[in-house]
C-alpha cells in the first residue's frame, strides 16, 4: 500500500515538473516595447506608434475610425482608436509602451481624447511604462494680431 502511495506521489510531481518547464517554455516569447506618440487637439486625435528606433509600426486617426468631423476629438472615438491600434500591435508581440502626449502649441492641456486612449490600452492588458507630455511652449514668437490696444469689439 505504501509504495503504491509513494508512486502515485512520485508521478504527481514529476508531472508537475514537465507542466512547469512547459510553461516556462510558453513565457519565452519575446515581448517588446514600443513608443505611442498621441497628438490630441480640439478637433482631432492622432496616434502613431513607433519601435524604439522610429520606424513606423501603425498611424490612426479620428478620421479613420469615425465620418463626423465633430466627433473626431470625442473621447469614444479614442477608445475605437486604441483598439485598431491594439489589432495592429498584438501581433508583433509588443507588450509595453512610452506614452508621449502632445497638445497643440500653446494649450494648457490635451485634448479628451489622450486619456480614454491610455485607459483603454491598459484594459486591453498592455503596460505603460511612461507617460510624457511633449506640447510645445510657445516663447515670444510673432507679433500677435489686434494692434497696441488689443482686439476690439
Amino acid at each position: 500500500m505504501s509504495e503504491e502511495k509513494e508512486k502515485k506521489e512520485t508521478s504527481q510531481k514529476e508531472s508537475e515538473k514537465i507542466e512547469e518547464k512547459k510553461e516556462e517554455v510558453k513565457k519565452k516569447k519575446p515581448e517588446y516595447e514600443a513608443i505611442m506618440n498621441i497628438y490630441t487637439s480640439y478637433n482631432n486625435t492622432l496616434v502613431h506608434v513607433t519601435d524604439m528606433c522610429g520606424q513606423t509600426i501603425a498611424k490612426i486617426t479620428g478620421g479613420m475610425v469615425t465620418k463626423h468631423d465633430r466627433l473626431k476629438a470625442n473621447p469614444t472615438i479614442g477608445m475605437f482608436i486604441a483598439k485598431r491600434v491594439a489589432e495592429q500591435v498584438k501581433d508583433l508581440g509588443i507588450k509595453s509602451f512610452y506614452v508621449r502626449i502632445r497638445a497643440k502649441t500653446g494649450n494648457p492641456s490635451a485634448g479628451p481624447g489622450a486619456n480614454a486612449i491610455i485607459k483603454s490600452l491598459t484594459r486591453e492588458g498592455f503596460k505603460i511604462i511612461n507617460i510624457l507630455d511633449t506640447t510645445r511652449v510657445p516663447r515670444g514668437g510673432p507679433k500677435k494680431k489686434g494692434g497696441r490696444r488689443g482686439r476690439r469689439p
